[in-house]
């Protein structure tokens, strides 16, 4: 009997005490946005002083006052619809853990007014159309490369070569048609 009483004590002592041995914070499994600051893992939220609202990275939801009540949305207010969250300013909340970030607004909005721009920031990914761009550019470069011969100038791909005959084709049935 004293076995079983000395057994339920010591796994009453490791329910108790073995939830306070959890590693303190919080661990986020979402990942930040890829606008977002780089350097900066387990942060939840960003202000952007240039529209003045939030970004709840655990959501992924902006949190912006639309004139009436503060509202978590996936997108920005209208009037900041063409906004380039790659370039623009991100503030790391990294002094609040709270569910209501908006509490601080009069902080924030004071000591990072419109138009801030701290220390110099890199995002965590690259902007979609610069990765578009920058690949159709030397796509483009590399299919439509011409090597000078003795004959001057050719295309050097099978695509531009057809390409070719297709305008010259196109060219020549308008001449027969005139």
């Amino acid at each position: 009997m004293k076995t079983l009483k000395y057994l339920l004590i010591g796994i009453s002592f490791l329910v108790a005490f073995g939830a306070n041995a959890q590693v303190p914070g919080t661990i986020s499994l979402v990942s930040p946005p890829q606008w977002g600051p780089a350097g900066y893992p387990n942060i939840r939220y960003y202000y952007l002083p240039d529209v003045e609202c939030y970004y709840d990275i655990q959501s992924s939801k902006f949190i912006y006052h639309n004139g009436f009540s503060w509202v978590h949305k996936s997108y920005l207010p209208f009037k900041h619809r063409n906004y380039d969250l790659y370039s623009g300013y991100k503030v790391v909340m990294t002094d609040y853990k709270g569910n209501r970030p908006y509490s601080k607004f009069y902080k924030y909005a004071a000591k990072y007014a419109k138009g801030y721009h701290g220390l110099a920031q890199s995002s965590i990914g690259k902007k979609p159309c610069e990765i578009n761009f920058t690949s159709h550019v030397n796509d483009n470069y590399q299919s439509n490369r011409k090597i000078h011969n003795n004959n001057g100038w050719r295309t050097n791909t099978k695509k531009g070569a057809i390409k070719i005959r297709e305008e010259v084709k196109i060219i020549s049935e308008n001449i027969q048609i005139q």
